[in-house]
């Protein structure tokens, strides 16, 4: 009978307290960073081209948190390598104001800027993109659908 209670002792533990996540990572040292913004588009998307003649669609993104009366901004460039076609023309019809979920890889640059000064930024590249709501004003003075 004991041999039954000791068993049952392992299955009992793990049912009285919540699993604890694991303190480590398997994935490899140069594994990207993976980014999740939920927040409002602050321009319209605008396309641009790389030095290699690609053309990227740029736009910011704003996230706010803290309470009404300190609450702060934080601003987010997305570069989007979505190729030509409705999907892209989708993305720049985007409005201002637009609320967006966003998942993209992030990497920081460094460079030197003309005065020699070390700059550094945090380049986003889109992923995924889902339109959370539009705006209600279309800025003609009618409600959009």
């Amino acid at each position: 009978m004991s041999a039954f209670f000791s068993s049952l002792r392992p299955a009992m533990r793990m049912a009285g307290a919540p699993q604890t996540a694991r303190a480590f990572s398997s994935s490899p040292a140069h594994s990207i960073a993976r980014l999740t913004l939920t927040g409002r588009l602050g321009g319209e998307p605008e396309l641009q081209a790389t030095s290699s003649g690609q053309e990227i669609v740029k736009y910011n993104i704003a996230t706010s948190h803290g309470s009404r009366d300190n609450r702060q901004t934080s601003w987010w460039r997305i570069t989007n390598f979505v190729p030509e076609g409705p999907q892209r023309d989708f993305v720049l019809g985007l409005q201002k104001g637009t609320l967006l979920y966003v998942e993209g890889d992030a990497k920081m640059a460094t460079w030197e800027d003309a005065e020699g000064q070390t700059r550094s930024a945090l380049n986003i590249v889109q992923r995924t993109m889902e339109v959370l709501k539009r705006p209600e004003n279309n800025g003609h003075g009618e409600d959009s659908q």
